[in-house]
């Protein structure tokens, strides 16, 4: 049978949902399904390798002239959101989610809480933010807050939300590649890399998974991490 022979994708698609739907499937029926399903025919699937491109990472001098352009338009918030960002490399969805309850000042640690069946980590932030992030977040207090960033409208903010704000320092900055959360984590992970901070240390914040090392990265402490993290970023350009 030629590609051309077979049924098109989308109506094959709804042939399969009308036999699915009333079973309301989550996403590892459908994924253990579909092994099965392969496993009966008995027929091996091609996948097709596609090449990786490397995520585009800020330089230091877009880094810097960002971050001029944030700390000028001397609104508080902003200027620790963007930090945060910055020295933690945290997920705009873990930003938004981060509690005043979850920020250990003494400690210069920030608890991030996973959704469940995902394990709850914790991230270093510098000694030389500590005052900053100390006095916003009284000021904050005072007005009942539960979320270390939320709007006027006392919730946390969205991940749009944050991302708004992020476009907008970038079209100040007049910075052509969008300086995006994600963009900032990449150039933290990237920064630490050069710096000589090994994989498995940075693992302990990261949030990022390779179930490979996962056995040697579990064994390593958030102090030990920490006392490299601390090292290195006195370096860090902003």
């Amino acid at each position: 049978m030629t590609t051309t022979d077979r049924t098109p994708v989308r109506k094959k698609a709804k042939q399969f949902s009308r036999l699915l739907k009333k079973e309301r499937p989550d996403y590892n029926y459908l994924r253990e399904l579909f092994r099965h399903i392969r496993q009966e025919m008995n027929i091996e699937v091609d996948v097709a390798r596609t090449s990786k491109t490397l995520p585009y990472i800020p330089t230091e001098e877009e880094i810097n002239k960002y971050y001029q352009v944030v700390w000028k338009s001397k609104n508080m918030k902003y200027v620790v959101i963007v930090k945060t960002l910055l020295y933690t490399g945290v997920r705009v969805s873990e930003l938004i989610n981060i509690k005043l309850s979850d920020v250990d000042l003494d400690k210069c640690q920030i608890k991030i809480s996973k959704r469940e069946g995902k394990r709850d980590r914790i991230v270093p932030f510098p000694n030389a933010f500590r005052e900053v992030l100390g006095i916003y977040m009284e000021n904050v207090k005072k007005e009942n807050t539960t979320y270390l960033f939320e709007s006027s409208w006392k919730k946390h903010y969205s991940d749009r939300g944050i991302r708004k704000i992020l476009q907008k320092y970038t079209d100040d900055a007049g910075i052509k590649c969008s300086i995006s959360p994600n963009k900032l984590r990449h150039f933290l992970f990237t920064w630490m890399k050069k710096k000589g901070v090994e994989d498995a240390l940075m693992q302990a914040y990261s949030g990022l998974e390779k179930p490979k090392s996962l056995e040697i990265y579990s064994k390593l402490a958030i102090e030990d991490c920490q006392k490299v993290y601390e090292d290195k970023i006195k370096d860090f350009p902003i």
